[in-house]
């Protein structure tokens, strides 16, 4: 029998791991016939919010986004998603980017279909106007190699455009792959194992992760990881980008 008590989960002051076996559902209005697991949000001092959803075939989520911009991106499964009057039918790898003042809906989708989201205010910029929505997906071939390390690759799913200001990358680790230095840097992260297994060092503690955990970074957090085991580890991550670095 396993002991309930034991998770890797933790929850720190400027870090968490989020492992499944911790998850209990919230209910988020719109959002129907789903399960919603609420994994970073402001509670825990983030200035983004991060959910997995995971869908039921008569499930529906509709809404529209008001002061927040969301990306949504398939884990697994299909669903059918009608976004500022366009649609289309998403698969796993794929995603949208819904910008501010937007209405949306997702439906039709197959049993399990899981969803993640990253949520941020958006900060308008001066001389730009507001993103657009934006459809896309998965694409090992866009990976470029990362610090000229064969075994690491980045691709960026969001243009690097100054109209953006979160950025959401696909981080792959081949075997032996690890980040070349331990970064300490303003960025704040929310991110989602879609792959394989590491070792996370988050602020001098070492974690062991894996396939549908959730990591949450605050600025200035120090991160280091190496993948583990015979296959590459991949895993989606949120990034604020693009804006003066103070309000002072």
């Amino acid at each position: 029998m396993e002991i309930s008590a034991l998770t890797r989960s933790v929850v720190k002051r400027n870090h968490a791991i989020i492992a499944p076996d911790g998850y209990i559902n919230s209910n988020v209005p719109g959002w129907t016939n789903c399960t919603v697991n609420v994994i970073i949000n402001e509670q825990m001092g983030a200035r983004l919010c991060q959910t997995i959803i995971t869908m039921r075939q008569d499930g529906r989520l509709e809404g529209q986004t008001l002061a927040s911009q969301v990306f949504f991106y398939v884990v697994e499964g299909t669903v059918h998603a009608t976004v500022g009057g366009e649609a289309r039918t998403l698969s796993t790898g794929q995603f949208v980017y819904i910008p501010i003042r937007q209405a949306y809906v997702f439906e039709q989708a197959t049993e399990g279909t899981q969803l993640l989201t990253f949520h941020k205010v958006y900060e308008p910029l001066v001389s730009y106007e507001t993103p657009s929505i934006l459809f896309g997906e998965k694409d090992d071939s866009k990976a470029p190699i990362y610090m000229n390390d064969e075994a690491l690759r980045i691709q960026e799913l969001l243009p690097n455009d100054p109209s953006f200001d979160m950025a959401v990358n696909i981080f792959t680790y081949n075997p032996g792959g690890h980040l070349p230095m331990v970064e300490t840097h303003i960025m704040e992260h929310g991110l989602l194992y879609l792959q394989g297994q590491a070792i996370y060092m988050l602020d001098q503690e070492w974690y062991p992760v894996k396939k549908g955990d959730s990591i949450w970074m605050a600025p200035y957090c120090q991160q280091w990881a190496t993948t583990m085991g015979k296959e590459p580890s991949v895993y989606i991550y949120y990034k604020n980008v693009n804006r003066f670095p103070t309000v002072v």
